[in-house]
């Protein structure tokens, strides 16, 4: 009985050990508190569907370089506005209502707001025009062993890595936290980067920020820690405990 209850107390203690190492994320982020988040501009990329609104001194003359919704319904429907919206051709250029066709290389949404009011102010198109930009179809996907695969839309200016890890419902406990790929293509370069989510290290890498069209790939941990330290149930480790058990008893008989 002092034999089995010993052989009980270490299959804890090393599932204990394994857990902690492959399983918590952002083991040393103690060390990172107060520390500064430098937030990244998000360049205008091919296929990114752009959401403009001008406005004006006197409001009416805005209409005509504005897409007009018809009806609340479409109004309220973010795919009806994507449909509607501004799509950046594969030369990152757009086809702007009187101002013709828009070069977008290399601008942010708020140098591009810029651009364009400044078009139609230097033009004489409007007086004291304003300009609203948003990407509508900004997206990421995440792919593995995560609980919830796919891709999913954001409207915020920008998201963190972990909360797309979120949206996925976290990583399985297959999952392996300490070699998260991550590709991205920006201006027509494509990166790749190994991120290690159980160290705090990656928080100032640029890969912090997740950008439009990312895709995050979790790979499942090699079979000899697929369990990442903790047994799935009681059976299981009354298995795993009747074996050692077993071995033990036939030793030492």
């Amino acid at each position: 009985m002092r034999i089995f209850l010993s052989v009980i107390l270490v299959t804890f203690f090393l599932s204990s050990c394994v857990s902690k190492k492959e399983i918590f994320y952002l083991q040393d982020v103690d060390d990172y508190n107060n520390s500064p988040v430098s937030y990244q501009d998000i360049t205008i990329q091919p296929n990114d569907i752009l959401k403009i609104s001008v406005g004006a001194l006197v409001p009416e003359t805005a209409k005509p370089y504005n897409r007009n919704f018809q009806g609340d319904m479409r109004q309220n429907s973010l795919e009806i506005m994507k449909l509607e919206g501004y799509l950046v051709s594969k030369d990152k250029t757009i086809d702007f209502p009187n101002l013709g066709a828009i070069s977008v290389e290399g601008m942010t949404t708020a140098q591009l707001e810029e651009h364009i009011r400044k078009k139609l102010t230097d033009e004489g198109h409007l007086v004291q025009p304003s300009v609203t930009i948003r990407i509508l179809n900004a997206k990421v996907t995440v792919l593995g062993e995560v609980n919830s695969p796919g891709t999913y839309s954001f409207t915020e200016e920008s998201i963190t890595l972990l909360q797309a890890i979120g949206f996925a419902g976290d990583l399985t406990i297959r999952g392996k936290r300490d070699d998260v790929l991550v590709m991205r293509e920006v201006d027509g370069v494509r990166k790749v980067t190994h991120l290690d989510l159980t160290s705090s290290s990656w928080l100032e890498s640029p890969f912090y920020f997740v950008k439009p069209n990312d895709v995050i790939v979790v790979n499942q941990n090699p079979p000899k820690v697929t369990s990442a330290g903790y047994v799935g149930d009681i059976g299981t480790l009354l298995g795993l405990t009747s074996v050692i058990l077993s071995v033990i008893i036939l030793v030492t008989r």
